[in-house]
């Protein structure tokens, strides 16, 4: 397939030649790779193309080289393939995506062509955001969730994010042994969050390194959408905050930073015309913050016991919603 990622850009592009090629990145374990294509006689100067081609053993940076693992990353390649495909489309300038110029499958291996959001105008990565920069990754998921609203996941994850417990047994097995009380309320966690009236797709990687930032800091675009599913918005918006804060950083700006994402989110469901009680939708999705916090702690505490994001605020906040679970009898 390598040998022919060159001809098949050119075909799909109606390019006269592919001039370089600049790797970006090895993706996770090894699984393949992320390359830009410089290429001559077309309407765009470049191409990203990510590059499927699964290892013949895994060499997971935290040591899960299992079956399941295996598995779970070859389903997740799928999604995205499938997310190009079927649902990309549907984003509009509010919550803008790389555009698909071609999928190419063979076997296990997957050959994503795609807008290189750099030539587009959205070259600007961040390690850290300002509240102005956070507000355009939050404008980003308000107007993502809205979009896709009581949207079956067809061909997608049936439950979105890449924690989600079912696809998780090895981390919840370590969890045994960190956190007994929070491995025994797992499940009730899960179920709280599976409960939820107002599912939309939800990112499933809602992390800062997946926010590209406009030339001019007013708009970001997303990529990376392996884990895309049904599911609240609070998981994606909760994984946004834990890759840009610490603890102080919660107590400072967590009330107002969920207070704008709702307002942009009310606003984004307007424009749409979206018929939905949205006082009844941020009074649920509000409850289920705290939530979303509890079940990335259970993954996070099984998968990587002393990550960083694991801080005293985030463990207060799981501790809260343990105890709200065991007062209303909802327990495994």
């Amino acid at each position: 397939m390598n040998n022919s990622i060159e001809s098949h850009i050119i075909k799909c592009l109606g390019a006269s030649e592919v001039s370089s090629a600049e790797m970006i990145q090895r993706l996770w374990s090894g699984y393949g790779s992320i390359v830009r294509y410089v290429v001559a006689g077309a309407d765009v100067d470049s191409v990203i193309v990510k590059h499927i081609a699964p290892p013949n053993s895994g060499k997971h940076p935290r040591g899960w080289n299992t079956d399941l693992s295996h598995e779970r990353k070859l389903k997740s390649y799928r999604v995205e393939s499938t997310w190009y495909r079927d649902y990309a489309q549907r984003c509009g300038v509010t919550c803008r995506v790389p555009k698909c110029y071609a999928i190419q499958s063979l076997g296990d291996q997957v050959i994503l062509i795609i807008e290189d959001l750099d030539g587009a105008g959205f070259g600007g990565r961040r390690q850290g955001v300002d509240m102005s920069e956070l507000k355009q990754c939050l404008n980003w998921l308000a107007a993502f969730h809205a979009t896709f609203l009581n949207v079956e996941p067809k061909g997608l994850w049936d439950r979105g994010t890449y924690w989600h417990l079912e696809t998780r047994p090895d981390e919840l097995e370590v969890l045994k042994h960190e956190d007994n009380e929070l491995y025994h309320m797992a499940g009730s966690i899960d179920r709280r969050l599976a409960m939820n009236s107002f599912q939309t797709l939800v990112h499933g990687d809602a992390k800062l390194a997946n926010f590209c930032f406009s030339t001019n800091d007013q708009a970001v675009a997303a990529v990376d959408f392996q884990y895309s599913g049904s599911g609240c918005g609070m998981q994606d918006v909760f994984m946004l905050f834990s890759s840009c804060w610490g603890a102080s950083d919660y107590e400072r700006n967590e009330a107002s930073s969920l207070d704008y994402y709702f307002k942009a989110l009310r606003e984004a469901l307007s424009t749409m015309g979206r018929c939905i009680d949205l006082d009844a939708l941020e009074r649920e999705w509000r409850s289920l913050y705290p939530v979303a916090c509890a079940d990335f702690q259970r993954f996070l505490k099984g998968w990587s016991p002393g990550h960083w994001k694991i801080n005293s605020y985030n463990e207060r906040l799981t501790r809260e919603v343990l105890a709200q679970l065991k007062e209303s009898g909802v327990c495994n």
